[in-house]
């Protein structure tokens, strides 16, 4: 039976082994964002053979809902356990990060065993790294105009350093205290992912970058290798009292870290409509669409 606990960074090469096998594209299927959101829905992880498993067990309407296990073995076992464990608990299996490809590959294992839905505030977007970084053509017209205005204001674009923490921590915390509703779940959870990703930077291997306007921080961001040809962006704070500050940490961003990847994945819109229109003003290759299955 599974040993269900809260994620360590001790456990970072067993599960990034596990990751590398699966070469997942989805943004959950990342140690560090495991890590860093773990507060958001009490998520936990254990380990089976050579899979990786991680399941938020707090959930609108109690069943835990599971992600699908990366790593290497039978799928069939795997489940099987997995469907026993929830049974355990009085609930039904239900499996969520399952991408077309996954739901093909379940629809021949588990034929008729499973009902499915989606979401599509939960769809990652991934767009071609060469477009972010050259924003060419006409469906990139407004983007440049607004780098133009961005190039204007006499920025100075870097690789976050540890000497750039503290003040990108202040930062966000600043916006934090801004906002209108502190108390929501989610921004709170954001602070701590925030925090973790700082606190842990390096071991986390994650990558950086900083926009200081006259010295001070007026955007950051920080992202990671997800797998071999995609690079995923996790964070993107910027003051929008300068314009055009998020094309500009977006492109320079793409162009320092992400030149070497075919893919960016900039994550979810969370079905929030101003992010939603933000994120497909950049025009996706795709939409990794991503659905959740419950086992009967």
């Amino acid at each position: 039976m599974f040993e269900f606990r809260v994620i360590d960074i001790t456990d970072k090469e067993r599960i990034t082994k596990a990751l590398s096998k699966s070469q997942f594209m989805g943004c959950e299927y990342s140690f560090a964002n495991n890590m860093a959101w773990r507060r958001l829905a009490d998520s936990q992880i254990a380990f089976y053979k050579d899979f990786y498993i991680c399941c938020s067990f707090t959930t609108e309407d109690g069943i835990p809902r599971f992600f699908l296990p990366s790593g290497e073995g039978s799928y069939i076992e795997v489940m099987g356990a997995m469907k026993e464990y929830a049974y355990s608990l009085g609930k039904p299996l239900r499996v969520a990060g399952v991408t077309e490809t996954s739901l093909e590959m379940l629809n021949e294992l588990f034929p008729d065993s499973f009902t499915v839905d989606t979401d599509d505030g939960d769809w990652d977007y991934i767009y071609n790294s060469a477009d972010l970084i050259e924003l060419s053509g006409r469906k990139y017209h407004s983007k440049r105009n607004h780098l133009a205005r961005f190039n204007e204001l006499g920025a100075e674009f870097s690789l976050m350093t540890e000497k750039d923490f503290d003040d990108c921590i202040t930062f966000s915390a600043v916006e934090y205290n801004n906002k209108t509703d502190i108390s929501d779940r989610s921004f709170i959870a954001e602070q701590y992912a925030i925090n973790t990703y700082f606190n842990f930077f390096n071991e986390l291997g994650l990558t950086g970058g900083v926009i200081r306007i006259d010295g001070k921080v007026a955007a950051f961001t920080i992202g990671e290798k997800l797998n071999n040809e995609t690079f995923c962006v996790h964070i993107e704070k910027a003051d929008t009292q300068y314009s055009g500050i998020y094309v500009g940490i977006n492109n320079s961003f793409a162009k320092a870290a992400a030149a070497d990847y075919k893919y960016i994945n900039r994550e979810e819109d969370l079905g929030l409509e101003g992010l939603r229109r933000s994120k497909q003003s950049y025009h996706p290759a795709f939409l990794l669409k991503k659905y959740t299955v419950t086992f009967k």
